[in-house]
């Protein structure tokens, strides 16, 4: 009884203070109502610090936003030409490995508000290589928003710059931002990229993102938070990121944060570098690739320098912001099936009101009015300003009941200096929404108007402004110009992509080869011709283009065989569209399933390489990877082995056999598992010793769960390569397979070979019965669309420079996340792959149906497609013979054709053609 008595006196009490609560809010909202000043603008008394700014370069008028002025300079941004120079030439490396930094932050900094601290901060910055920055926005009483504070950090100094103080001196930093040869560290760069061109015209060129450095070595996240607490054991307080940066003084709090975010900026860009690095030389084999990841990181950095600042830009004013509150009342948020042509009507002139308001008094669209303000006032129409107050203050209040201590005033000063006009908005059919927003213009900034001119708006009134508000724009730019530079962005990738992955020089040569009859052959290259040649086996008879009879009689002739396709000439052109300026090869039957094919069925011809341009090579291959889903869903053989263990270690343990099916105990992913292995050989000691712990783990599910050595690393970091590949790894090692152990490399002679277990699917018979034909059903929709850096993985051509490892180093994240998607795993019986140090193209892989020896010529790794497409091939060959496999390109070709439409095939070429 006690007990409750207490509830019921808890209750009682609280009750109470929560209708006290109410009662000062409504008694304040009154008093403020009765001394809310009509027809006087609240600038009048409360000036704000923008205001003292003598220019800016983004004022709140309909105008669009004017760029710095460049000689040389070719586009919008005026220093395309050196960020391009930088993406088409990149520096070979960002060089932080004399980086001295104290981890111990110190309180110390220098506060910089006038114009002799700039300019020795200018002198600083002249003797440095490269400097951190970060920057501090303010947008919530601001129309455009405008940077509030700049940090910048030097190995010896942190400078915090006051750009309110400063705002019209700032410009003294460009050249140093601008300078191509001084590397400037951002976190999450993209829109301080940005903001840096609107408030300052200050351009960046040689950009580090530390994100991006994240985004290239896949980190778990890549929040600055993370990286400050995971490098650098710091922890920041990222609330503090939405406080008021207006204020001065700052509080302590604040200025250490702010000084936080820049100083510690350098180090980890250190690291990062470093684990770049060792990525670079760990996944790359050609010697020219060896800073591929630091340069992969250094070309997404320095794409977000080609970003260009757009003011947005609305065909009327308001109207992205009407169509949003249509869009929630619509959806559910607003709980209603349709919206009233009266009300949509009334929502759009308070929109287009409140829009005008945050230009006139430069403040945040939601400081001005609410969205929630905005749709009580359309739905109860109030008819006097006093109940136009009452309602605006009630639909805040129900959306902030929970935060008594909201930091915006509701209504806000600007519905309280212009309550007249609201309610004229409201009560009133406005037959021509323009002449009164013209007419509350002139009555705020007319000759006689109520409030305050200044930096931000004194172009508003002007004629030319009002005109250009009300013309047609054929493009709207959204998100401060993003859309637009990621347009510029994506021709900037697009334009290094075909310069370094381009055919160097024509595929076809045209050449001819004639038989010692007289009988055209075929066409072919130059290096052909000059074979023969050389061994006296045939006479060249034509110089231009040069053509040979040969001295022998050929095994076989086109005529015997039906196809006319290899003795037609061949344009290089894309086969789709026809460009001419740059192709690529592309293998119409990918190279994962061709390399399995009989010796026979293989034959070295060309009718299945075709010359495509990047755009086309991007669209085919998209195809190609949805059709490869088609047939594993088909097939019931998985795209990717998805879990690898060691199965002399797993038969050791008690209790695990051959049919074991808990692979969450016995096995692990191919690529988590040469990841892992990789990590703790280079860096174990000195990670964090949970992440070690958590590392070891997925090593030991490898090894059956003992516990493991650093031999057995070395061993788990060869599981999946190719011999190529460890060879190459064995040649950077300063070893050679001769010398090197048989723990490490074995011999291919031996027979006690590390097995590995490996989970696969078995196929489904009612599946296969249809396998023949040409059109399957689709069972599997695209994941997502592959990147332009992964358009090569299907290729197995020559490619004209030494690009094969940069391309699968490009490439390794998209099959890192497509294993680990893979999270459906069919029922199938064990499968064993019996020699990782073999070669997988025909590596022993048992699905059910049988196995085929190992042999040494296999070109494959367990991370690929090559494990699936043998298992597919096989499947054909057991079944269909060698029919199968011809009806199988077959089906390859159509799905080209369709995907494609191409109008420039060569004549002869056709899709039932037989190999």
């Amino acid at each position: 009884m006690e007990k409750k008595a207490k509830i019921k006196i808890a209750i009682t009490i609280a009750s109470l203070a929560a209708i006290s609560i109410l009662f000062t809010r409504q008694q304040r909202r009154r008093r403020k109502l009765n001394q809310c000043p009509q027809y006087s603008c609240y600038l009048q008394s409360e000036p704000k610090p923008q205001h003292n700014f003598k220019r800016v370069l983004a004022d709140n008028s309909y105008s669009p936003f004017k760029h710095a002025n460049k000689e040389k300079s070719s586009g919008s941004h005026p220093y395309e030409l050196e960020i391009t120079a930088l993406l088409e030439n990149p520096r070979p490396e960002f060089d932080f490995s004399n980086v001295d930094l104290d981890l111990q932050r110190s309180d110390s900094f220098v506060w910089v508000e006038t114009k002799s601290q700039l300019n020795e901060l200018a002198n600083a910055l002249s003797k440095e290589i490269f400097f951190a920055v970060d920057t501090e926005q303010h947008s919530q009483r601001s129309f455009l928003g405008f940077t509030a504070l700049i940090q910048i950090s030097t190995e010896k100094e942190d400078y915090l710059v006051d750009t309110i103080a400063l705002h019209d001196e700032i410009s003294i930093l460009q050249p140093f931002f601008a300078d191509p040869g001084v590397c400037k560290v951002f976190h999450g760069s993209d829109n301080d990229v940005l903001w840096l061109q609107r408030d300052f015209h200050i351009y960046v060129v040689n950009l580090f993102d530390t994100a991006k450095a994240c985004e290239v070595l896949s980190k778990p996240q890549k929040s600055l938070a993370y990286l400050l607490e995971t490098y650098c054991g710091v922890a920041t307080n990222k609330f503090l990121q939405r406080e008021d940066w207006r204020q001065r003084p700052l509080p302590a709090e604040m200025l250490q944060y702010a000084q936080t975010d820049a100083h510690y900026l350098l180090y980890i860009a250190k690291c990062l570098v470093a684990e770049l690095k060792q990525q670079g030389n760990e996944n790359s084999y050609c010697p020219d690739d060896k800073f591929n990841f630091v340069l992969e990181a250094s070309r997404r950095s320095n794409m977000v320098c080609l970003q260009v600042y757009t003011k947005e830009i609305e065909s009327y004013p308001g109207e992205a912001a009407a169509s949003s509150i249509f869009f929630r009342l619509l959806n559910g948020q607003g709980g209603v099936s349709s919206i009233s042509s009266v009300t949509q009507d009334l929502v759009r002139r308070l929109c287009a009101w409140r829009d005008l308001m945050a230009r006139v008094h430069d403040e945040s669209l939601r400081f001005v009015l609410s969205d929630q303000a905005i749709i009580a006032l359309a739905n109860k129409a109030p008819a006097n300003p006093t109940d136009v107050y009452t309602t605006i203050a009630q639909a805040d209040s129900d959306v902030d009941c929970l935060n008594l201590s909201s930091s915006l005033p509701s209504p806000s000063p600007v519905v309280c200096s212009h309550l007249d006009d609201v309610e004229h908005q409201v009560c009133n059919n406005v037959e021509n929404l323009d002449d009164i927003l013209l007419a509350n213009l002139q009555k705020c900034l007319g000759p006689n108007g109520s409030c305050p001119l200044s930096v931000f708006n004194y172009v508003l009134p002007a004629k030319s402004n009002w005109e250009l508000k009300n013309q047609s724009h054929k493009f709207v730019y959204k998100q401060n110009g993003i859309k637009v530079s990621r347009q510029v962005a994506k021709k900037a990738s697009r334009d290094l992509f075909v310069q370094k992955f381009s055919c160097k020089s024509p595929v076809y040569h045209n050449c001819r080869i004639y038989a010692n009859d007289g009988r055209l052959l075929c066409y072919c290259d130059r290096k052909k011709l000059e074979w023969y040649l050389t061994r006296d086996l045939a006479k060249l008879v034509e110089d231009n283009p040069p053509a040979i009879m040969l001295l022998f009689e050929p095994k076989g002739r086109p005529e015997d065989e039906g196809n006319e396709f290899y003795i037609q000439s061949k344009k290089n052109i894309c086969v789709g569209c026809g460009e001419g300026n740059h192709y690529l090869r592309y293998r119409i039957i990918p190279s994962c399933y061709r390399i399995h094919f009989p010796e026979q069925l293989k034959s070295h011809r060309s009718h299945d390489i075709v010359l495509l341009c990047v755009d086309c090579h991007e669209v085919a291959h998209a195809a190609a990877e949805k059709y490869k889903k088609q047939i594993s869903a088909e097939f019931g053989i998985p795209l990717f082995i998805h879990k690898v263990a060691d199965s002399r270690k797993a038969e050791a343990r008690p209790g695990f056999s051959a049919s074991i099916t808990n692979f969450e105990e016995a096995g692990v992913s191919p690529l988590q598992l040469r990841t892992a292995a990789m990590a703790l050989l280079h860096h174990g000691p000195t990670m964090p010793s949970n992440r070690r712990e958590e590392l070891r783990r997925i090593v030991m599910r490898y090894y059956g769960g003992r516990e493991i050595s650093e031999e057995d690393l070395e061993r788990a970091l060869l599981v999946g390569m190719s011999p190529r590949e460890r060879r190459r790894h064995a040649k950077k090692r300063g070893l050679s397979l001769k010398m090197s152990k048989p723990t490490d490399f074995p011999d291919r002679q031996q027979d006690s070979y590390p097995a590995v277990m490996v989970e696969s699917a078995t196929m489904d018979a009612t599946k296969a019965d249809n396998v023949l034909g040409l059109h399957a059903i689709e069972t599997q929709k695209s994941d997502e669309k592959e990147g332009r850096s992964s358009l090569t993985e299907s290729h197995e051509s020559k490619p004209p420079t030494c690009s094969n490892g940069r391309i699968d180093q490009l490439v390794f994240s998209t099959i890192w996340k497509k294993m680990n998607s893979t999270s459906k795993v069919s029922d199938s019986k064990d499968d064993s792959v019996g020699n990782v140090d073999d070669e997988c193209e025909n590596s022993s892989v048992q699905n059910g149906f049988g196995s085929s020896s190992p042999t040494p010529n296999s070109k494959v790794s367990l991370l690929g497609h090559g494990p699936h497409g043998k298992q597919v091939v096989d499947y054909l060959l057991r079944e269909y013979g060698e029919d199968g496999i011809r009806q199988f390109c077959r089906r390859w070709r159509q799905v080209f054709v369709e995907a494609l439409h191409p109008h420039f095939l060569p004549a002869g070429w056709d899709v039932m053609h037989r190999i």
